[in-house]
Parts: structure tokens; sequence; C-alpha cells
């Protein structure tokens, strides 16, 4: 089963509904974690988005990239155009992406709908390939 870890700069939101996705949609086909430059919380709003369609996230938690070994991950995935400031022994992992999608901190909760059908169709596409 390989392995992946998802990336963003706080661990709040992209990362965290991704993690929800893989969990779900990859359940018995890879394993996922997820944690950010630097951890902070999960966003109450992606836990109501994700809420919206089915996929509980609210037992996730915010964790900082550091608890982490690159090397026990086959897949690493950047959500946030990140991949710049990472420690160069992750982004050698087998699969590397670098998503760059928008941020949606702040913004309506359309833009959180929309960033999460967007990461629903990258993370379906993920493991497919992985698999």
């Amino acid at each position: 089963m390989k392995k992946v870890m998802f990336i963003c700069q706080h661990n709040s939101r992209r990362s965290q509904i991704a993690e929800g996705f893989a969990r779900t949609l990859g359940e018995n086909k890879i394993a996922v974690q997820s944690s950010g430059l630097a951890a902070s919380q999960v966003d109450p709003i992606a836990v109501a988005v994700m809420s919206e369609i089915g996929i509980d996230i609210s037992n996730q938690t915010s964790k900082s990239l550091s608890d982490f070994q690159a090397e026990d991950y086959d897949a690493v995935i950047s959500l946030c155009g990140c991949g710049v400031n990472l420690p160069e022994v992750w982004v050698l992992r087998d699969v590397f992406e670098d998503w760059q999608l928008d941020d949606p901190e702040g913004q309506s909760i359309e833009v959180f709908r929309r960033v999460r059908d967007e990461v629903k169709e990258r993370v379906l596409k993920l493991i497919d390939s992985l698999n």
C-alpha cells in the first residue's frame, strides 16, 4: 500500500480536506497523512464543507511536517505551492506534485466548496495513479 503525505503551509484547510478525501476514497488502497510547514488548527469551515458531503474530518488535527520522515512516504503532494519551501528530501520522493490550489481562508463558503471539489478531483486521480 502506497503512503501519501499531503502538505500545506498550516495544515488547516486544503491538506486536511485532501486527507479526508484520501482516507475515504482511498480506503484500503493508500495510507495517508497530512502536515504543514507550521502546525495550526483545522479550520471549522473546512470541517463544515466536508460534513456537507458526508465526510467527517472533525477528529483530524494539524501536524507539523517536522514530526514525519520523508523516507516513510511514496508520494508527497503540496497543495499550496509550498513545494519550493520544502526540504529537498520531501521533493525527491517517488511521486511529488505541487497542486497550487487557492487558499480559501477568509473567503466565502462557495470558495471553500469549490476548493473542496477541486481537491476531490485531484485526490481521485492520485489514487488511480498509485494503484
